[in-house]
């Protein structure tokens, strides 16, 4: 493992920080392409190069993970104040990216669960009875054969192709739930946790770490005002001072 003394802060912030802009720029290329997902622009080469995007922020964030272990596990310096600033942004933007990113996994799925029941409806695999006019009397076995044999191999295709893309999906989405997790132990480590967060509650340590920066923007703004608050009395006293002479 790289020595602390070996590792430059500023060089690990400029990688994190373009790492998080490149999630956010295939984040918003994977956006388009899933929106044409059951349009007719649908192809194989969209879904390869939505999976192929895919992987690659899903990369993107799994290497920004472990620079943001790096960063944050670096020795306390004489920089402590500059170091704790950069590290909230940087925890923040890469929680705001890895949601995005999450968010469109999971439209992603929903558009291939919703192709899946639409070729299994059309194929009558959705597991309904054939018809029948008198209602009670069971399916024979030449209707049972005859109803599976009507999907055709291209649908069969699909379904495994679909199905497929839907666990791959899913194996993402929980990859970044893993992600959230050690942000969330990051925060913890800090010690700004409050009250009884669960790091392991992937939708739990979203909810925290957005109102963690919330309540970090409140508090810089409140200590603003108190500066400014107490600049203008010590000035108005100043004024009064040279007044009253």
């Amino acid at each position: 493992m790289m020595a602390f003394r070996e590792v430059d802060p500023n060089v690990l912030v400029q990688n994190i920080s373009s790492n998080i802009q490149r999630i956010t720029l295939l984040t918003s290329e994977l956006q388009r392409a899933v929106f044409l997902l059951g349009t007719d622009q649908d192809s194989n080469q969209l879904r390869q190069t939505l999976q192929q995007k895919q992987q690659q922020g899903n990369q993107l964030a799994k290497d920004t993970d472990k620079l943001m272990k790096v960063f944050t596990s670096l020795p306390i310096g004489p920089d402590q104040r500059q170091r704790k600033l950069q590290k909230d942004r940087l925890l923040n933007d890469f929680s705001a990216a890895l949601n995005s990113l999450q968010k469109t996994q999971r439209q992603a799925a929903d558009k291939e669960r919703e192709f899946v029941a639409r070729v299994r409806a059309s194929s009558r695999l959705s597991g309904g009875q054939p018809d029948d006019s008198f209602g009670n009397a069971p399916p024979s076995y030449s209707q049972v054969q005859s109803q599976a044999e009507i999907i055709t191999e291209e649908d069969l295709r699909l379904i495994q192709e679909r199905e497929s893309a839907i666990r791959q999906l899913e194996s993402d989405i929980t990859d970044i739930n893993d992600i959230f997790k050690d942000l969330g132990m990051m925060v913890h480590e800090q010690g700004d946790m409050i009250g009884d967060f669960d790091p392991y509650n992937p939708r739990e340590t979203f909810n925290f770490l957005a109102s963690f920066f919330q309540r970090s923007s409140r508090k810089k703004i409140c200590i603003l005002l108190i500066v400014l608050a107490v600049a203008c009395v010590v000035i108005g006293l100043i004024i009064w001072g040279a007044l009253k002479k």
